[in-house]
C-alpha cells in the first residue's frame, strides 16, 4: 500500500455524501482495557445521541493513515506513538453517519496498540471533542461484551479477545456499519 499500512478497507459507494476516512485506536492497558470515550451529540443518528467509541478521527489531505492514527492518538490521549507502530489495520467498517451536525459517508480503519502505564491528557482535543465527549473509561473485555450501551465499532466486543491475545487478524474484520 502507497502508506504502508497492511488492510485498508475497500472504499464502498458513497451515496451522495462527502467522504470522511478516520484512522481510529483500539487502545489497550497493560490490564487488558480498553479506552473509550462516552460522546454525545443529540444531532447524531445514534438512538438517543449517546455512544462509546474508540480514540481517532478524520484523515487530513496529504496524511497517510498511520500518520493520522498517531496524530489523532496524540491529540486525544497525549500519547506520543509513531507513525510506523500503526502498521496493520485490524478492523474496519463503513456507513452513514452525522456527527457534529453533518452527514457523512464514514470509512472507519482500527488500528491495535498497546500501551503501558499512561494518564490521558485531554490538553490536544480540539473544540469538537470538548464539546461532544463527555467521559473517557477503560473498559475490560468482559464488561464491553456485558454492557447495554451504544459502542462504535459495534464489532468491537466479537473481536477484542482476540486482539488482546496478540492474534491480529491478517485482513481487516468487518465490525458492522458505522
Amino acid at each position: 500500500m502507497a502508506d504502508g499500512t497492511r488492510g485498508e478497507i475497500e472504499a464502498g459507494p458513497a451515496p451522495g455524501l462527502p467522504v470522511r476516512r478516520t484512522a481510529r485506536i483500539v487502545l489497550a492497558d497493560d490490564a487488558d482495557r480498553i479506552l473509550l470515550f462516552r460522546f454525545v451529540d443529540p444531532d447524531s443518528l445514534t438512538p438517543g445521541g449517546v455512544w462509546w467509541g474508540t480514540p481517532g478521527g478524520g484523515v487530513d489531505d496529504g496524511e497517510s493513515l498511520p500518520q493520522a492514527a498517531a496524530r489523532e492518538l496524540f491529540e486525544e490521549t497525549g500519547l506520543r506513538v509513531p507513525a510506523q507502530r500503526f502498521d496493520r489495520v485490524v478492523g474496519g467498517n463503513r456507513g452513514v453517519a452525522r456527527f457534529a451536525g453533518r452527514e457523512r459517508w464514514f470509512e472507519n480503519h482500527y488500528y491495535f496498540l498497546r500501551a503501558e502505564g499512561f494518564v490521558l491528557d485531554p490538553a490536544g482535543w480540539q473544540e469538537i471533542e470538548r464539546g461532544l465527549i463527555a467521559e473517557h473509561r477503560w473498559w475490560s473485555a468482559a464488561q464491553l461484551a456485558a454492557t447495554d450501551a451504544i459502542i462504535h465499532p459495534p464489532g468491537l466486543a466479537r473481536i477484542l479477545p482476540e486482539l488482546l491475545a496478540g492474534r491480529l487478524p491478517d485482513e481487516p474484520v468487518d465490525l458492522g456499519r458505522a
